[in-house]
């Protein structure tokens, strides 16, 4: 990629035309290798594109920009991953997070217009965190000799299956992450990895779709916006190939450290983004 083609690929796509010469070549690079990582994960473990996307997207770009690209990547990426994984959803699960997430969200909304942003943001960030290192610290010691090796916290049942929902769609609303609550839900319920992974991708599959769907009928989602969208997909097409088959290979006890792994990043980041919000407020 040379310098004119990586100005016109930031400039005129991404709308940051401040960047140019060198800077735009590496900063579309760098978005570019993003998308195709995090799609690689996102195809491995069912989650995290976002997570690891997010961060380095908000560098190069203005926030509603790099939300509405993440959205559309994300909706596509569900689509195309999940064709390979659709005998392992389960309908029944998948229509009752659905439902949970619908009653959840409006709740989710009210609270975002009235709550402290900031301080939701830490608390939020605070619990997945802690999540993650609870669900470490019991899989370490299930893992000991005299101990069960397959721990679960609780049976799944309709009940909770639209309580997980519902937490999902409040946290949706309230601070763009749908997916811990389900994530944490299923892991401490026990299910298969496939499963999971299948579930997690139906269910973003479809919220992202909505959210999609939202963006353009109310917001509006620019041009460049979905210019720059279709420039990015093909690298996201690529990981999510690369990665379906090693999700394929990995073991339950792999795929749920891997998971606990991404809920303490994604902790640990809204931790973060919610510290330099409250040092810069």
């Amino acid at each position: 990629m040379n310098t004119g083609f990586g100005s016109w690929l930031l400039g005129i796509s991404l709308g940051a035309s401040a960047l140019g010469g060198m800077l735009g070549v590496a900063s579309s690079i760098v978005l570019a290798a993003t998308t195709f990582g995090s799609a690689l994960l996102y195809s491995i473990s069912g989650f995290g594109f976002a997570v690891l996307a997010a961060p380095l997207f908000l560098l190069f770009l203005d926030p509603a920009r790099a939300i509405q690209l993440i959205i559309i990547i994300s909706t596509v990426l569900s689509v195309v991953v999940l064709r390979g994984l659709l005998p392992a959803v389960a309908p029944r699960l998948l229509l009752r997070l659905a439902l949970g997430s619908v009653v959840g969200l409006p709740l989710g909304l009210i609270a975002f217009r009235y709550a402290d942003p900031i301080l939701v943001r830490a608390a939020a960030g605070a619990m997945i965190f802690g999540f993650a290192i609870l669900m470490a610290v019991l899989r370490r010691r299930s893992g000991q000799p005299g101990q069960s090796k397959h721990w679960t916290a609780f049976a799944m049942s309709p009940g909770l299956d639209l309580a997980a929902g519902a937490v999902s769609g409040f946290a949706g609303a309230l601070v763009g992450q749908p997916g811990p609550p389900v994530l944490i839900y299923l892991l401490l319920a026990g299910a298969a990895a496939r499963t999971v992974r299948a579930t997690l991708l139906a269910f973003f599959a479809l919220s992202y779709g909505v959210t999609l769907a939202s963006h353009t009928a109310t917001i509006g989602i620019p041009a460049p916006t979905w210019l720059a969208a279709g420039i990015l997909i093909p690298f996201a097409f690529l990981g999510g190939l690369a990665g379906r088959p090693i999700g394929d290979r990995l073991g339950a006890e792999a795929f749920a450290m891997l998971a606990i792994a991404l809920l303490a990043v994604a902790g640990a980041y809204t931790l973060g983004a919610a510290a330099v919000a409250f040092a810069t407020a």
